[in-house]
């Protein structure tokens, strides 16, 4: 996909204005009495952050112009339901709801199937990328993945990107004790704290209704990033158990919430 492409869906990228703060505030404000020419001016002052973000997908495969559609779909949602009463940029609140619409985009429209040798290798090197990370308190390189593994680095960039869209964090890796792991049991969340702003804000008072170990397990996992590996170790018992425990614990915070 050609992310260097200036004009996009007819918009031409180079040329897009930019708001200041002072501006967005006072568009916003006539936004929410209903004027139809300020929110087309705040979409447009915000298209540079579209245009951001859609880069991210560049290994996607997709067309720029369907990217760009879909993001400017996101930003209208985030328009729509901003709080200003948050006291938070717009931006923070915006990027999440975007990434979220491509990549829902991206889920329903991939009709790519990943061969299972690629997942495994995938999946051995998040695995092996937690293990070296544990051991050596750094983040390994691909190539320091790719030795490790007896593998061509270039396969195991390919076999990550490979299931970045098509593949589920839900998909399960494998079973122990009748407990089943996905996915997502084995990537830490240090990297993505501004997406999950929101969702740390409305279940802090679900957090706080846990159990003791509950509630630490949750903070471990969502709160400082940590693997549930790096959490079983912690507290002393099997990843199985942290597995379990932590499904109890976000069960309980949905009937909260609920």
């Amino acid at each position: 996909m050609a992310m260097y492409k200036v004009e996009i869906c007819g918009v031409n990228t180079a040329k897009l204005p930019l708001l200041t703060d002072e501006e967005k505030k006072e568009l916003f404000d006539k936004i929410q009495k209903g004027d139809k020419k300020a929110r087309e001016d705040f979409i447009k002052g915000n298209l540079r952050l579209v245009l951001s973000i859609i880069q991210r997908f560049s290994n996607s495969g997709e067309n720029i112009d369907d990217l760009f559609q879909i993001g400017c779909i996101g930003l209208m949602k985030a328009i729509d339901h901003f709080d200003v009463t948050l006291n938070v940029k717009f931006s923070t609140y915006a990027v999440p709801m975007i990434i979220g619409e491509i990549r829902r985009y991206l889920r329903d429209n991939n009709s790519i199937r990943v061969s299972r040798s690629i997942r495994d290798t995938a999946y051995k090197a998040i695995y092996t990328k937690e293990l070296m990370m544990k051991k050596n308190d750094k983040e390994p390189t691909v190539e320091e993945i790719a030795e490790k593994l007896d593998v061509a680095p270039e396969d195991i960039i390919y076999a990550l990107d490979a299931i970045q869209s098509p593949v589920s964090l839900y998909e399960p890796v494998y079973a122990e004790s009748g407990d089943t792991l996905y996915i997502m049991d084995q990537i830490s969340d240090k990297k993505n704290k501004e997406d999950n702003w929101i969702e740390e804000i409305s279940l802090k008072a679900a957090v706080n209704r846990l159990s003791e170990r509950e509630h630490k397990i949750i903070n471990m996992r969502y709160f400082e990033g940590k693997t549930q590996m790096e959490v079983a170790e912690e507290i002393n018992i099997s990843q199985a158990q942290v597995s379990r425990l932590e499904k109890k614990a976000l069960r309980s915070m949905r009937n909260y919430l609920g």
